[in-house]
Formats: C-alpha cells, sequence, structure tokens
C-alpha cells in the first residue's frame, strides 16, 4: 500500500491507512486527538509499521518520561514486524531517542528526508528534536531542503511553511519567518505550530499588540481542541507582561494557562509564567502550590535538563525539599550517563537549575555566578528564545538582589540595546538603580 507521496507503508490497508494519514493531519496541526487515531490505525492494521512508528513519535516527542514506556512497547512491536528502508530509518532514530541520543537521532531522521522528503513525519519529528537540542539552524534547514520537494496543492504544505517560518525565527531571519508563517495559517488556519512561529517574531521584535492581535484574530483557529494552545496562551499571556499588563498575563494563567496545564510542555509553560510574573512585581498567591502538585511525578525523571530547571521553580516556591533533593539527585545521575541529556544537564541544565535553588535560599550572588557562567550557551538545552529568556530575566534581578547595582544597570542596558521593547516597570527600577518591588523573593 502506497501513501499519498507514493511511499510504501508496510502491512496496511486502505482503511488503516486513512486512519493512518488522518492522525498525521491531525499532529501537524496539534489538534483533536491523533494517539486515538493511529490507535485505530493499528486495530485495523497490528501489522503496520509505520502507524506503531507514529505512535512512538507521538509519546517521545512530549519529553514526559511517564510516556517513553508506551514509545518503547510500539517501537518492540514495530521491530518485530517486516519493515522497508524508510520505517527502519524510522525505527533507528526512535531506538535513539529511547537512549536519550537525540542528537544522533536527528541525524538518522536528516538523512531519512534527505532521501524521502515528502515525509511528513520524518520532517515533524526532526524538527522536534532540533528544538529540543535548540539547533537553529538545522530548525531552518531540515525544512529548507525538504520545501522545493513540496507543493501547494499537497496534505500537510501548511505545516513545512509553519516550521520552516519557526526555524527562520529561531536564526534570527524575522521578516521571512513572518510571511512565511502568515501564509501557512492562510492555508490552514488550525496550524498551531505557524500560528505561534509568528507570535515568537512578534515577541522577539518586541511586536507586542501586533501579537495579541494576531493571536487574538485567530482563536478559532488555535484554540478549540487543540493541545498546543496552552503554549500559544502562554504567549499571549508573555506579550502582556512585555507591555506592564500584568492583570491580563495572572488572568490568563488562572483562565488558560494553568489549570489545563497537564503535560511536560503545558507545566513548562505555567512554572515559567508564574516565575516571570513574580519577576514582575505580581503576588501569585498560593498558584505554585497546584503547578508544584502536577510537577510532583517527574521530579525525580531526570530526563531532560530543560524540565528540570522549571520543575525546580514549582518545588522552591512552594519549599518542597524532597522533591527539590530528586531533583538534584537526578540530574546527578544524569550527568553520570553517557548521553545527550547528561551533556545538557553539564552544559546548562545543572547551573540553571541550582541557581533558582539559590535564589530561594537567599543566595542571590551565588545565583549569579552560576547563571553568567551558562547564558550564553543556554541554546544547547533546547527551548526557544523566548522561553530561554526567562534566563536573562533572572540573572538581572538575582543581580539586583545581590546589590551588584553597576551590573544590573548594565544588563538592563544590554536588554534594551538588542531588543527593541521598553523597559517594563521592573526592568526600568533596576536600570535606575533601584530594586524593583518583588524579585521572586
Amino acid at each position: 500500500m502506497k501513501d499519498w507521496n507514493g511511499y510504501e507503508i508496510s502491512g496496511t490497508d486502505a482503511t488503516g491507512l486513512e486512519h493512518l494519514e488522518r492522525a498525521a493531519a491531525q499532529l501537524r496541526c496539534y489538534i483533536e486527538d491523533p494517539v486515538a487515531s493511529v490507535e485505530k490505525a493499528i486495530a485495523a492494521n497490528p501489522g503496520s509499521v509505520m502507524s506503531h512508528i507514529l505512535h512512538a513519535w507521538m509519546h517521545l516527542l512530549a519529553t514526559d518520561a511517564t510516556a517513553f514506556p508506551v514509545a518503547r512497547k510500539s517501537y518492540e512491536r514495530a521491530m518485530g514486524l517486516p519493515a522497508n528502508e524508510r520505517e527502519r530509518a524510522h525505527l533507528r532514530a526512535i531506538g535513539l531517542v529511547l537512549g536519550n541520543r537525540w542528537h544522533a537521532a536527528g541525524r538518522v531522521l536528516e538523512d531519512l528526508a534527505v532521501e524521502w522528503p515528502l515525509d511528513s513525519i520524518a520532517l515533524q519529528a526532526g524538527h522536534q528534536i532540533d528544538f529540543f537540542i535548540g539547533d537553529s539552524r538545522m530548525l531552518r534547514d531540515r525544512i529548507a531542503r525538504a520545501l522545493p520537494h513540496w507543493s501547494p496543492s499537497m496534505p500537510g504544505y501548511h505545516a513545512l511553511l509553519g516550521m520552516h517560518a519557526f526555524g527562520l525565527e529561531e536564526s534570527g531571519q524575522y521578516e521571512p519567518a513572518e510571511a512565511q508563517g502568515r501564509r501557512a495559517v492562510e492555508i490552514e488556519p488550525r496550524d498551531a505550530w505557524a500560528q505561534h512561529a509568528v507570535a515568537h517574531v512578534y515577541e522577539m521584535q518586541g511586536r507586542r499588540r501586533e501579537g495579541i492581535a494576531w493571536m487574538r484574530d485567530n482563536e478559532a483557529g488555535w484554540v478549540p481542541e487543540n493541545f498546543f494552545a496552552v503554549h500559544n496562551w502562554w504567549h499571549v499571556a508573555v506579550f502582556y507582561l512585555g507591555l506592564d499588563e500584568t492583570d491580563r498575563a495572572l488572568e490568563l494563567f488562572d483562565t488558560r494557562v494553568g489549570p489545563p496545564a497537564l503535560t511536560v510542555i503545558d507545566l513548562v509553560d505555567a512554572s515559567a509564567l508564574l516565575w516571570r510574573l513574580e519577576l514582575a512585581g505580581v503576588d501569585v498567591g498560593d498558584r505554585w502550590q497546584s503547578v508544584a502538585d502536577r510537577w510532583m511525578p517527574h521530579a525525580a525523571a531526570g530526563n531532560y535538563a530543560f524540565n528540570d530547571l522549571h520543575a525546580m521553580m514549582a518545588f522552591v516556591r512552594t519549599d518542597r525539599r524532597d522533591a527539590i533533593e530528586q531533583v538534584l539527585a537526578a540530574q546527578e545521575r544524569a550527568l553520570a550517563a553517557d548521553d545527550d541529556n547528561a551533556m545538557f544537564t553539564r552544559d546548562v541544565g545543572s547551573a540553571t537549575t541550582r541557581a533558582i535553588l539559590a535564589i530561594a535560599e537567599g543566595k542571590p550572588a551565588e545565583a549569579v555566578e552560576l547563571l553568567r557562567d551558562v547564558r550564553n550557551r543556554a541554546h544547547r538545552f533546547g527551548g526557544s528564545h523566548a522561553q530561554r529568556d526567562l534566563i536573562d530575566q533572572t540573572l538581572i534581578a538575582a543581580a539586583s538582589r545581590a546589590g551588584l547595582d553597576r551590573l544590573a544597570r548594565a544588563l538592563c542596558d544590554e536588554r534594551l540595546a538588542a531588543r527593541t521593547e521598553p523597559h517594563v516597570r521592573w526592568l526600568a527600577a533596576i536600570a535606575a538603580g533601584r530594586q524593583a518591588e518583588r524579585l521572586v523573593a
């Protein structure tokens, strides 16, 4: 059986292929329930290697250690089935991710897409891996290589444009990124990734009113039945924070970011938003408690350093000593391993996580030293420029609390020169030589 682009799909009939294609289309937009769709494909054709492959990718690309056993079962089932060369390449990449070999998996998917450039699953999985390892060039170029083989009439063309838009933005090419992302959303208004790529452009350029309008004007596209909506609402909240409209940002935490946060990716957004709100002087009350509750099953995971940082925020703000020790112990185990997360943790994750703890323990000067050592290489543990900006904001706050006024003001001046944004109130206070009202006390 061949799929829409003429690639062989082993062990699949027309019914199974229909479910498989639907699952892939849902995943491209982050809508509805692609897991249920791919499970229907598996039920129709238990011997469909590509269905097991897609099921595994769906559970791997959430960076949730609790989902890895599900992915491993799908991988093991697929390994026992007849497969073609393209499918075996997918399986090699999945096996590498299961072993925390993210860079090697990305290379396998890179070679796969060179050979089969219409494989949208390989392109999307590779793009996500590039994001998790902080490789902005491959975020752009992996998709740029494939685009000449695609045309607007092909299913999923919008997703190629959206992924390319995000890669362009992370590479600092804001004008073409915005144009590419807007074109993707025009083709498919439900493409939440393309929607978010343009939001990143507005954030990096300080065009916050335009960013809010961009997101609000297409809520009907990216909000309903969209499991990427929490992150997009996070972007809206960050736009409001950049405009000093903290009440609106807090309202979005209460209604859109905090309560629905269930996946690890959602929890990262919840922690990051509360931390930024507190940097801005907002009393968030007991909101950290529910976020910390949901982080608890992941405290000892130690599989992705970017997650450890955000879990630590919730645990220090709720004084959960046992959970704090679990995160630190998990990072020690990670450092002793021979895999990519050891590098993520060694290069950036351990220092940033310990800096958050140092701030909570009233040691801002220690936090300053930890953050200054790693902020210029923070991309090595993944995330976007917008997400990693939290490190710079925290450094400014820590410098101010440590009484390092000249450094704090220099960092504010640096920020103002690099970003076309007004100084929000707490940054303006530091720039003027005063402490802001509340810097994560």
